[in-house]
């Protein structure tokens, strides 16, 4: 039975994915990250003995502190972090825990450097449409909550990732981008370990919507439709990105949860049964 002010890793991953997930703390040490530098999904690492210096900046947020097992580091940094006023647990059996039970992890080796305002850098084409905004709900999602997106012309795309430091995505000649049929969506589920039932359920039906092959699921069709009317409500690339991050948001908790629900329209009129 999980203890008071712990979480346990099958509730911890119903809650990542979600708009109210925690923030996830990595403080397991050097020589621990190193045995296995993969980090669960959506979260940072931290350096526990400077607990001190970044905690306060977490006040008021729920947050989940692991280590390698559990005790040896989070205990300590998840109760600096509630005498901070933050709402820290800690995650039950730490990093050996979730990796027993063949829950998703992040190699850390595919993710891209940080930048100025802390977290990761991508560029893509301007004027998204469905695998540019599904790709930015993935990754702020499961990847990297901090993470920051420009959307520029296609033939600035290159230079504006040498000069910036930025990632680009979904463009031609790229690591991130289409492999065969493909997209990008299933390229970063792949990449990043998030195997997951659920988001590889998604990348079918993004698949499908993006590359014209509406049969591949059911509901391509409907994401192809709703994506090009997302596309005329908002002039604002970075406003649309921030409406469909709702849009994926509902589609990831159907495919997770819902996909067996069916809803017929009943009457409660008089005289109907």
């Amino acid at each position: 039975m999980t203890s008071f002010n712990m979480i346990s890793p099958e509730k911890l991953i119903r809650l990542v994915g979600t708009p109210k997930a925690p923030v996830i703390l990595d403080v397991r040490d050097d020589d621990d990250f190193a045995a296995d530098p993969r980090l669960l999904p959506a979260s940072a690492r931290r350096d526990h003995a400077t607990v001190g210096a970044w905690g306060l900046a977490l006040k008021g947020q729920s947050v989940v502190v692991l280590c390698t097992t559990g005790a040896r580091l989070s205990e300590g940094v998840a109760a600096w972090l509630r005498l901070a006023d933050a709402g820290a647990e800690v995650l039950e059996g730490g990093f050996e825990a979730w990796r027993a039970l063949n829950l998703p992890l992040v190699p850390s080796a595919v993710l891209p450097g940080g930048n100025a305002c802390g977290g990761t850098l991508w560029v893509t084409r301007s004027r998204p449409k469905i695998d540019r905004i599904a790709c930015p709900w993935l990754i702020r999602r499961f990847v990297d909550p901090q993470a920051s997106f420009l959307y520029v012309t296609a033939q600035e795309v290159e230079g504006v990732a040498d000069r910036f430091g930025a990632t680009p995505f979904d463009v031609e000649d790229v690591f991130w981008s289409h492999r065969g049929e493909e997209c990008t969506f299933d390229t970063m589920v792949t990449e990043f370990g998030l195997e997951l039932p659920a988001l590889r359920h998604m990348a079918r039906i993004i698949r499908g919507a993006d590359t014209d092959r509406l049969d591949l699921e059911p509901q391509s069709a409907g994401l192809l439709a709703l994506s090009l009317g997302l596309s005329r409500i908002h002039s604002a690339d970075l406003a649309q990105l921030e409406a469909g991050m709702a849009f994926y948001d509902a589609l990831y908790r159907w495919a997770r949860d819902a996909t067996q629900e069916k809803h017929d329209w009943v009457s409660h009129g008089a005289g109907r049964s």
